[in-house]
């Protein structure tokens, strides 16, 4: 790989207090040329290796033992230039990742996530889109009613949105970056990033996974696929 190509390279740091769980998503991603495991850790040491070795992308486990995810997670997120983290979790109903989500995180992976979708995943997080599965997200949020505003408040703030913000909000939801949505959609990445931002103030929350769950919440993901299978 010469210089050129070096600098496209994803840096990940692997966060998990089971080595096995460690060394086999170093050995999967290590097998991509654009993504280097840069350094694997514990919950005890992941704040500190995450801050010496500054990776783009920090994978990490939502429940440790020593030090748990959100702690790692908060601690992080205090830091400048916060690396994107995605969440590792065993089960996609995990009581945490909502938590999770509302404290910073990009999104969150099942650990039987299969190999060749790994990288994809990876790459969807260093491009600044979300990794959300969205069965998942909607078990989390019916289990947990008080966490959020009344549907109808939300699907409300929904309908602020113009048609092309609603087109722009699924796709976010979907956890396409803005260079991959302008593509779908035939815009350019400076067009879709002021969507975005218009999208996050008309529906009054901070972060694009945020603004993906509240679409899921109002069921505009699902009127979204009705509309496409007519």
């Amino acid at each position: 790989m010469n210089e050129g190509e070096a600098e496209h390279v994803i840096r990940v740091v692997v966060v998990d207090d089971e080595a096995l769980v460690r060394s086999g998503f170093e050995l999967i991603l290590n097998a991509s040329e654009d993504i280097e495991v840069v350094a694997t850790a514990s919950g005890g040491e992941a704040v500190e290796t995450i801050r010496r070795e500054r990776p783009d992308v920090v994978l990490l486990d939502i429940r440790m033992p020593d030090v748990d995810g959100l702690t790692v997670l908060r601690e992080l997120r205090k830091t400048p230039d916060a690396p994107v983290v995605a969440m590792l979790t065993t089960f996609d109903a995990d009581e945490y990742i909502l938590t999770a989500l509302h404290s910073g995180a990009a999104g969150f992976l099942l650990k039987d996530t299969e190999p060749e979708q790994l990288a994809h995943l990876v790459r969807t997080l260093a491009a600044g889109g979300v990794v959300l599965s969205p069965k998942a997200s909607r078990s989390l949020l019916h289990s947990h009613p008080g966490t959020e505003t009344p549907v109808d408040d939300q699907a409300a703030r929904v309908r602020l949105l113009t048609a092309r913000e609603r087109d722009v909000l699924v796709l976010v939801a979907e956890g396409l970056s803005n260079a991959d949505i302008g593509a779908r959609i035939h815009l350019g990445a400076g067009t879709v990033k002021d969507h975005v931002s218009a999208i996050l103030t008309k529906l009054r929350v901070s972060s694009r996974v945020q603004a993906a769950l509240l679409a899921q919440r109002a069921g505009l993901l699902d009127e979204h696929a009705q509309e496409a299978s007519r």
